[in-house]
């Protein structure tokens, strides 16, 4: 009989899927989990400052075609970890859609070693800076079909 659990990998995908359900801004629905030694350290997802309006609730405030009412997910996946003490140097960070420049450069300078990604978004930026840091890009979204392969 085969094995039907999950592999690791898309183990904390999944839950970095569920954990975007979360979101408070119905533009995108972003979910991040930060794990070391298979174990999960931090979670966070894309909404407003603690205590603040929702995004669902008051509307977008948008900047440059970006709504800057949220926190991003990675962002409150290690804001979540420095309010509890939990260190994520070392580790690696699944986010459902990659991370913006600001974003990727926080974890980078965190000590996550990793970054698994279902979804690219935005900022080819990353790539670079990621080789130049040593940081693992890893995504993990389905591969587009070319329009001449059918």
């Amino acid at each position: 009989m085969a094995d039907k659990r999950a592999g690791w990998n898309d183990y904390f995908m999944n839950i970095a899927e569920q954990v975007a359900t979360r979101s408070t801004c119905d533009r995108k629905h972003i979910g991040a989990v930060i794990v070391r030694d298979r174990t999960i350290l931090s979670t966070g997802y894309n909404g407003s400052l603690r205590g603040s309006p929702h995004c669902d609730d008051a509307g977008h405030d948008m900047e440059n075609g970006h709504c800057v009412r949220t926190v991003h997910a990675e962002a409150n996946a290690v804001a979540q970890s420095a309010k509890h003490g939990v260190r994520i140097d070392e580790s690696e960070i699944y986010v459902t859609a990659s991370p913006c420049l600001a974003c990727f450069k926080l974890v980078a300078n965190c000590g996550i070693r990793t970054v698994y990604f279902k979804e690219f978004y935005r900022d080819e930026r990353i790539t670079e800076y990621a080789k130049q840091a040593g940081i693992k890009l890893v995504f993990m979204g389905e591969k587009k079909k070319n329009r001449d392969e059918g």
